[in-house]
């Protein structure tokens, strides 16, 4: 399925491949104060917060005959504009419209394309009597833009959105999963003498690593190449990990430094825990740690084989778990022994469905169907009588999944509701207990003062 196609167009001169740049991210098009440097269509890859499409710059819109230069590059623009999805029509706000605006704007105005008209240059309060003649076109409202610094694109976004989210949709479908191959990048983490070396030499079915009874034998940490079941996996082994304010030996400090890369590299760490010591505090410091590096996390619990009371140490750890991490509620627990081999495969895969709930993307047209619904089951609350007016959400990328939420007065929501918003997506969208994201972002007033 090909992706969403924009086109830039207008007069020459109002800005069009300043945009397409900023769009893109790379300065791509030439730019320069003198019109007509454009002559052919060019295109790259945009995206704008979440929203990815082809973007056409074409050249500035002349009305010359058909056979000289220009009048075959409006040929060009008109091809471009026939292709598209959607248009975007800019025009010079602090210039206002001009007798060429309103020839594009007929021309148009016959088009199915729909047509989204932008005022560019719209910085302060020069470009406002310009606005005001643009609803003049016929074309709607315009919306108030720089592309030289970058405000508006809330606004821009907001528009493109409902042309774009059903092809975005199908896209998403073939793009989810994506994310997910590749050897999967796993770290086994805890305190020191939790059992990881020995885990890890169950797994790979050899004496891979050192172990024995002494804490602090593993120093670096290791990286292995491996197979399971088909599926590649890079395993990292690491050190384990104190309190800050007990590690005294140099040695052990860049021990523990060496396994913070570990868990930066990681796609999903396991933190291991002992059970014949149950869960400390220790164990919740690593566990948001990884969190807080935005990791995929599971909770494996070692030397299964000998541990006491084996329901009520399960029950009490998967309690303490969902009370002391509860941002990440419902973690996968998963008991193990490095000895026996117990729970081995099912830690195993756990990590690979995790990954795989990691890197999901939702498309926007999904996404905001969900969030209409959370919106009318519980409205946003009304601090001070004023209402807080919440748009619409994106997934601005994955690894780990991270939305925007655009909307006004979005400073004063409550954290209850953020989190209500960020449980709600991963339990209805499939992303079970990885961590997930929320950023909130306001359109920016063109109009205020510089």
């Amino acid at each position: 399925m090909p992706v969403p196609t924009v086109a830039i167009i207008g007069r020459p001169n109002v800005g069009k491949s300043t945009l397409f740049n900023r769009l893109v991210g790379k300065k791509l098009a030439l730019v320069d104060d003198r019109p007509g440097v454009t002559r052919d269509r060019r295109e790259g890859e945009a995206s704008l917060l979440g929203l990815d499409f082809r973007i056409i710059d074409t050249a500035g819109f002349e009305t010359d005959d058909p056979q000289t230069l220009p009048g075959r590059m409006r040929k060009q623009t008109e091809a471009a504009v026939e292709e598209a999805d959607a248009a975007l029509f800019m025009f010079d706000a602090r210039a206002g419209v001009t007798p060429l605006d309103e020839e594009v704007a007929r021309w148009l105005r016959n088009s199915d394309t729909p047509i989204i008209l932008m005022g560019n240059k719209a910085e302060g309060k020069a470009a406002e009597p310009g606005l005001m003649e643009a609803y003049a076109l016929g074309l709607g409202d315009p919306i108030p833009f720089s592309a030289e610094h970058g405000e508006g694109l809330v606004d821009l976004f907001e528009a493109l959105r409902p042309h774009i989210e059903r092809n975005e949709d199908e896209f998403a479908e073939e793009e989810e999963g994506e994310g997910a191959t590749g050897p999967l990048k796993l770290a086994i983490v805890g305190r020191p003498n939790a059992g990881k070396s020995t885990l890890v030499n169950q797994m790979l079915g050899e004496e891979r690593m050192i172990t024995g009874p002494e804490a602090g034998i593993t120093r670096d940490s290791i990286s292995i190449e491996w197979e399971w079941q088909g599926h590649p996996v890079r395993l990292i082994d690491t050190a384990g990990l104190r309190r800050k304010a007990k590690v005294e030996d140099k040695l052990e400090r860049l021990s523990a430094a060496d396994t913070q890369r570990a868990i930066d590299f990681a796609e999903v760490v396991v933190l291991l825990l002992d059970a014949t010591r149950g869960l400390e505090a220790q164990d919740l410091r690593i566990a948001s740690q990884v969190i807080e590096e935005g990791r995929a996390l599971i909770i494996a619990v070692s030397k299964w084989d000998v541990a006491e009371n084996a329901p009520q140490l399960f029950q009490g750890i998967r309690g303490a778990l969902d009370e002391g991490l509860a941002q990440v509620k419902g973690l996968p627990l998963i008991t193990v022994s490095g000895v026996t081999g117990r729970g081995v495969d099912q830690l195993l895969q756990a990590a690979l469905d995790t990954r795989e709930a990691w890197s999901r993307r939702v498309g926007t047209g999904e996404l905001n169907r969900w969030f209409e619904r959370a919106l009318e089951a519980n409205p946003p609350p009304a601090p001070g009588g004023k209402r807080i007016k919440l748009r619409y959400l994106t997934q601005a990328r994955t690894r780990p999944p991270t939305f925007v939420l655009f909307g006004t007065r979005v400073d004063q929501l409550p954290e209850s509701y953020r989190r209500y918003l960020v449980n709600g997506i991963r339990r209805e969208l499939g992303f079970g207990a990885v961590p997930v994201r929320l950023n909130l972002r306001a359109p920016k007033n063109p109009f205020g003062t510089k």
